[in-house]
C-alpha cells in the first residue's frame, strides 16, 4: 500500500500575484464517461488546481439526436464517485438558447453571419476538399440564390491565417477561408452548432484556460475567429493527447470504449495519470481515493505531458487487493 497524507482536492493555493485561473470540463451526454473522457477531465482538473484556480462543469446537451437518455446524470455520478469537486453550479447548455440566439442575431446585424440554403449534397458537388471535408464554396454569401430558402446560418471567414500558441502542441495556424470555409453556427435542423455555443459559454463562465483533447485542436481557430467577432478575450489553450486503443482508434462511444466502473476508481485514475506523463509509484493503484488524489495534486507537472496527439492505452481490468 502506497500512502501519502490525505488532502482535499481544493487544497492547493494560487501563487502570489497569479492571475485568476478558471478552467472547465464540458462533456456531451452521448454516453457514459470512459478512459478517454477521464483523461480530459483529469488533465483539466489537475491543471486548474495546480494553478490555484476554479474548475467548472458544463454539460453540452444541445444535440438531442446524439444524446443518450440518462447519460448526463451518469456523467455527474461518475465524476462524483471518482472524487472530482467542481466549483459552483453545473451549466446546462440546453437552458441557454436565448443567449445563443442573441449572439447569432448580433452577427447577422453586423453582416458577419448570413443564411444559407445549400444542402450537404449541393455543397459536396461544388466544393473542394479541405482539412475537415468539403469547403463551403460561398454560394449564399452574397444572398440566397433564386429558389433557395434559408436553412442554416453561416459565419463569414477571412482569407488570412488564425494563429495561436498551444501550451502543449506549440504554434498552430490555420486559414479558415482555405481549409474550412464559412462555417455553420446554426444548423439546418435549427440546433445551435458547437463552435458558437462553446465560445458564448466560455465567455459567460469567464474561462481563462481551456484544457481538452487534441481532437478539438482544429476547432480552435474557428472559436478564436468567433471570439474576435464578439470582441471577447481568447483563453489559453492546452490540447491533451487522446487515449487510443491498441489498434490506434480513439477511445469513444463509436469504438465501444467501456464505461468507467464506479466500484474501483483508483486504478483508472492511476492509468490516466500515466497516460498524462506522470510516474505514479508502485502500489498507488491499491491506495484509497483520497491518497490517490493527494499524490496527483502534489505531482502534476504540465511540462511532462506527452507532446504527441495520441497515447496508447492498454489498460485491462484487474482485481487489486484492498
Amino acid at each position: 500500500m502506497y500512502t501519502v497524507p490525505a488532502v482535499s482536492t481544493r487544497a492547493i493555493k494560487p501563487a502570489d500575484g497569479a492571475a485568476p485561473y478558471v478552467g472547465r470540463f464540458a462533456p456531451s451526454p452521448t454516453g457514459p464517461l470512459h478512459l478517454g473522457s477521464l483523461l480530459a477531465a483529469l488533465g483539466s482538473y489537475l491543471d486548474a488546481r495546480h494553478h490555484g484556480g476554479r474548475w467548472l462543469l458544463r454539460i453540452e446537451d444541445i444535440d438531442p439526436p446524439r444524446e443518450q437518455p440518462g447519460a448526463a446524470d451518469a456523467i455527474l455520478h461518475t465524476l462524483d464517485v471518482y472524487g472530482f469537486e467542481w466549483d459552483g453550479e453545473v451549466l446546462w447548455q440546453s437552458r441557454r438558447h436565448d443567449a445563443y440566439q442573441e449572439a447569432i442575431d448580433r452577427l447577422r446585424r453586423n453582416g458577419t453571419a448570413y443564411p444559407c440554403g445549400c444542402t450537404r449534397s449541393e455543397i459536396a458537388a461544388a466544393a473542394r476538399i479541405g482539412s475537415e471535408g468539403p469547403v463551403y464554396p460561398g454560394t449564399c454569401r452574397d444572398g440566397l440564390p433564386p429558389g433557395k430558402h434559408a436553412r442554416a446560418i453561416r459565419v463569414r471567414t477571412l482569407d488570412e491565417p488564425v494563429a495561436f500558441d498551444d501550451r502543449l502542441q506549440g504554434h498552430q495556424t490555420q486559414s479558415l477561408a482555405r481549409d474550412i470555409g464559412d462555417f455553420v453556427i446554426r444548423r439546418a435542423d435549427g440546433l445551435i452548432a458547437y463552435q458558437l455555443a462553446v465560445v458564448v459559454d466560455d465567455a459567460h463562465q469567464g474561462i481563462t484556460d481551456v484544457v481538452r483533447g487534441a481532437d478539438l485542436l482544429d476547432s480552435t481557430p474557428r472559436q478564436i475567429h468567433l471570439q474576435h467577432l464578439f470582441e471577447l478575450p481568447t483563453p489559453r489553450y492546452l490540447h491533451l493527447p487522446l487515449a487510443v486503443d491498441p489498434r490506434g482508434d480513439k477511445l469513444s462511444k463509436q469504438t465501444h470504449a467501456p464505461a468507467l466502473p464506479d466500484d474501483r476508481p483508483v486504478p483508472h485514475l492511476v492509468q490516466a495519470l500515466r497516460l498524462l506523463g506522470l510516474d505514479p509509484p508502485a502500489g498507488l493503484e491499491r491506495s484509497n481515493l483520497a491518497e490517490c488524489w493527494a499524490w496527483a495534486l502534489t505531482h502534476w507537472q504540465p511540462d511532462h505531458l506527452p507532446r504527441q496527439r495520441m497515447v496508447r492505452s492498454e489498460f485491462h481490468q484487474h482485481r487489486y487487493d484492498s
